[in-house]
């Protein structure tokens, strides 16, 4: 508009000499040439700004798509928090009161209890959010009580500690620990698919798709093999 409004004048005056003027022809023909010049930069400029404003657009469209995917694993670590926190509490509904007094194989209550606390407290923290807490507390837990029956338990959450602070590399054998050690553990399945979520999440696609077929085909119509097709097929596959 700048150089629209400066051009008028210019050739207002270029009638009103009539061209008489060699000189003033070749100022004329200047300030024509300076007028272009000028709307060329600014032609650039607009150009430049919609290219900026291209790219702004395509980068908040990635993180609205990271933003999605992220609430999604956080709200399957939920599910699959809750589905634990359901197994262990029907766990301690189940087992049997002790007795008045306890034979020599019998844990002692005492030690019971001090294990319970010490697990408990640990989720307390994982659950308010601090996973380096909770991860401290649970590794501790699993160096003082070895033959705890809480130990799978203790190793998922662990497991998703790492997983929750994005490090996949820790979270990754933690999990794969589960699969080998406690096959019979109700965290075996939830231990499966979050292994193969880490695997995908470190860019190992090929050994990803493997972990979630196995899965789907070996554990047809549990929810960790929906969840496990759910990833194949927003892979493509």
């Amino acid at each position: 508009m700048r150089a629209r409004s400066m051009l008028f004048p210019v050739l207002i005056a270029l009638l009103a000499v009539g061209c008489g003027s060699e000189e003033q022809l070749r100022r004329v023909e200047q300030e024509v040439g300076d007028l272009k010049l000028e709307v060329f930069k600014l032609r650039q400029v607009v150009e430049d700004g919609n290219k900026r404003a291209q790219v702004d657009q395509q980068a908040a469209a990635e993180a609205r798509t990271q933003d999605r995917r992220f609430q999604a694993d956080l709200q399957e670590s939920l599910r699959q928090v809750q589905d634990t926190t359901r197994a262990l509490n029907n766990r301690m509904g189940s087992q049997p009161r002790a007795a008045s007094r306890p034979s020599a194989d019998t844990p002692a209550p005492a030690a019971s209890a001090e294990d319970e606390r010490a697990f408990n407290a640990a989720v307390v923290d994982y659950n308010r959010g601090n996973y380096p807490l909770a991860a401290e507390g649970l590794e501790l837990f699993l160096k003082s009580y070895p033959q705890s029956a809480r130990r799978p338990d203790a190793l998922f959450f662990l497991g998703l500690c790492h997983y929750n602070q994005r490090a996949f590399d820790k979270a990754q054998p933690v999990f794969e620990r589960i699969i080998k050690e406690h096959a019979a553990s109700p965290q075996f399945l939830p231990a499966k698919l979050k292994r193969a979520q880490c695997l995908l999440k470190q860019d190992l696609k090929p050994a990803a798709v493997k972990a979630f077929r196995e899965l789907v085909d070996g554990f047809h119509g549990s929810a960790e093999a929906r969840t496990a097709q759910q990833e194949l097929s927003d892979l493509g596959l």
